[in-house]
């Protein structure tokens, strides 16, 4: 194994260090100062008034008769927790009550909460827990609020509550939680995740509730879940052993705490939902003598993996070369189904009482390439369905639909926020390097024209399927000035399923970058752009992926935009969250791993020989999940090493997400465009 040599930049690891956040201060007023003029400040006051419309859609959470939603505006940054009956707002005029006005609390206590979540108790308690984050990051308080008096429970009534954690809850009834979380003597593992479960009484301190389960330390967590589903609640406990295996146990509320575990494959994915369970798998399943493909959904009752053998199962789904389950979701009595059909979306509603007979869900929104997701449903009332549905051309549409019908209306759109006349959204294919074919969806002016400046975008990890998304940002930013924009479904994320995740998974990483380098060779080979004139932008693994065309592709961009990355792959491990994805990348402190590691790790790929395209890194410093340390020191190797154009951001708040309100994401956002504008010549 070759070892790297010593890393001169561990001192910018230390997060909250002065000599630390000093260098990421200055290096943000240089960046900050370099793209501050006329224009930039336009983009910014405009998207500003986007995302502060207060036209623009809601797309509410639905518990019982109330849907609930979080309003960010000018007058409001932080948010309003607000709530309407189902009845005002089907009929398209919510009657809102304000909850709880998270800028006002902010400010009575000093600390500026963002709105985390909220975990709502049983039917006719009245009692939820809400989630406050003091920087936006993911560790956040609980506090356990009365809807009924629109206020957080008097100490008096002994209310739930939690410190700064990563805490996850769900209720078991309205005086018991089940809760994981490393405060109060609880472990934590190396990823920085609970590892201890217990289930906590009302009026009791939590140091003595009951420990049921515990992770290892070498586990990425412990999460937990309460199905309510058919009138009783079944407790879930996922201890997660690595990101894509897990134990998933069960017990019945009330029958005593005895935990069982569900008799599925390790990575496979299991969803209780009353007396059934359902499991999709990821790899080869033999069960009950027949074998059942990765990518296929399995359905039987809940008893046939925990008493029996699992011959009670039915296949529900089962993919196809072209279309897979991206994923599902339980009504009162059906189970639908959102397919991606050579990454193209479809809904079916199942029926398990007519051995799983599908029912197409019609949804009325035309003329564009579209995604439809499920955004809110309560499976302990019926079967009523609320869909979002978008498209690269089409503003974010809100309908309610019948699982058992498959009818649909629309309720609700977004106005246009960006000028479409002339432009054509299509999906395009290119040949990666081993001959496999990488779909990819442009946007761009329908009429072809010169050399066009080109905004990529891609992900390729952990599954996750990129699929088409209203542009409100790149519309008005990009698009409408005659820019094309690009989204590209590598290898690594879910857009075919588990196989093409499993394809580019640790030792065959080098494939998801060969796939997005190809789609830009294959928008030059088409006449589309030249290298010089096409940019791209990545987040999270995103960043590590854009890190990649950096570093091993310099000469396919011109320019480079890398938000809140993994860069260092020597030492991500050892950062933030980085243990809980080793199964995605690889251990480098094992050296047959490192190996290969070495070859995607950004950071240890620069070369001061080489000439690099402009590029901008930004992170945040209250990233919990990846933090902003290899993005500083990324930039400050690059700075210091070659002759590359480097600039940098860092926001103070904002989290993983990297904006913690629409001031920030407008600010955020117009930087990153007028440098992209200027590198590409837009």
């Amino acid at each position: 194994m070759s070892t790297p040599p010593e890393d001169p930049h561990l001192w910018l690891e230390q997060i909250h260090a002065e000599d630390a956040l000093a260098w990421a201060a200055a290096r943000t007023a240089e960046t900050e100062d370099r793209y501050a003029s006329p224009g930039r400040s336009a983009l910014e006051a405009r998207l500003r008034g986007i995302l502060d419309d207060p036209a623009r859609i809601v797309i509410p959470s639905r518990r019982g008769e109330w849907m609930y939603d979080l309003r960010r505006d000018a007058a409001h940054p932080r948010g309003v927790w607000r709530r309407s009956s189902r009845q005002s707002f089907l009929a398209g005029a919510p009657e809102w009550q304000t909850l709880l006005d998270v800028d006002a609390l902010g400010a009575a206590e000093g600390v500026p909460w963002a709105f985390a979540r909220a975990w709502h108790g049983p039917t006719g308690t009245g009692r939820v827990l809400v989630g406050l984050s003091p920087d936006g990051g993911d560790a956040r308080i609980l506090r356990e609020y009365d809807l009924g008096l629109a206020g957080f429970v008097d100490a008096a009534q002994h209310p739930f509550a939690l410190e700064v954690d990563k805490s996850a809850v769900a209720w078991l009834d309205a005086d018991t939680l089940l809760v994981a979380t490393g405060i109060a003597g609880g472990a934590v593992t190396d990823s920085g995740y609970p590892a201890t479960v217990r289930v906590w009484s009302r009026g009791t301190p939590l140091a003595d509730a009951s420990v049921v389960l515990t992770a290892d330390r070498t586990d990425v967590g412990a999460f937990v879940h309460v199905d309510r589903s058919g009138g009783r609640a079944t407790a879930v406990v996922v201890l997660a052993r690595d990101f894509f295996h897990s134990d998933v146990h069960v017990w019945r509320h009330g029958d005593g705490v005895v935990p069982v575990r569900i008799a599925a494959p390790s990575d496979a994915h299991v969803d209780v939902h009353g007396d059934l369970v359902a499991v999709r798998t990821t790899t080869d399943w033999d069960v009950a003598g027949e074998r059942h493909p990765g990518g296929t959904l399995l359905v039987g009752p809940l008893e046939t993996l925990t008493e029996g053998d699992g011959s009670a199962l039915r296949v529900a789904f089962a993919p196809s070369s072209d279309t897979v389950l991206a994923s599902w979701r339980w009504t009162a009595s059906r189970l639908v189904l959102d397919l991606l059909e050579n990454v193209q979306s479809r809904l079916v509603s199942l029926d398990p009482a007519a051995e799983w007979a599908p029912v197409p869900l019609e949804v009325g929104v035309g003329g564009d390439i579209l995604s439809i997701d499920i955004a809110t449903a309560d499976a302990e009332v019926d079967d009523e369905l609320w869909l979002v549905a978008r498209g690269f051309l089409t503003p974010t549409t809100l309908l309610v639909a019948d699982a058992v019908t498959g009818d649909s209306r629309i309720t609700d759109a977004a106005p246009a926020v960006f000028d479409t006349t002339g432009l054509v959204a299509r999906q395009q294919w290119a040949v990666s390097a081993d001959g496999t074919r990488i779909p990819y969806f442009e946007v761009g002016p329908q009429a072809p024209g010169p050399e066009r400046a080109v905004l990529m975008s891609g992900y390729g990890g952990f599954e996750h399927a990129l699929t088409p998304e209203y542009p409100s940002i790149v519309g008005p930013a990009w698009l409408e000035r005659g820019g094309v924009f690009v989204v590209a479904g590598i290898r690594g994320g879910g857009e075919f399923g588990p196989a093409w995740h499993l394809a580019a998974l640790r030792e065959n990483r080098h494939r998801a970058y060969e796939d997005f380098a190809a789609v830009a060779r294959d928008l030059v080979a088409r006449g589309v752009s030249s290298p010089a004139r096409i940019g791209c932008h990545g987040r999270s693994n995103g960043g590590l992926l854009v890190g990649n065309m950096l570093t091993t592709y310099p000469d396919d961009f011109g320019a480079i935009v890398c938000g809140v990355p993994l860069l260092d792959m020597r030492r991500y491990t050892r950062l933030s969250a980085g243990a809980s994805w080793i199964a995605e990348y690889g251990d480098p402190d094992d050296p047959a791993d490192w190996e290969f590691l070495r070859t995607f790790s950004p950071y240890h790929l620069i070369d001061p020989a080489r000439t690099y395209p402009p590029s901008l890194i930004y992170a945040a410093t209250s990233d919990d999940r990846v933090g902003p340390v290899q993005a500083r020191k990324m930039a400050a190797r690059l700075r210091e090493e070659t002759d590359a154009e480097v600039h940098y951001l860092e926001p103070v708040e904002g989290g993983h997400a990297g904006t913690i309100d629409n001031a920030a994401t407008a600010a955020l956002h117009a930087t990153i465009h007028a440098f992209l504008a200027d590198a590409l010549r837009l």
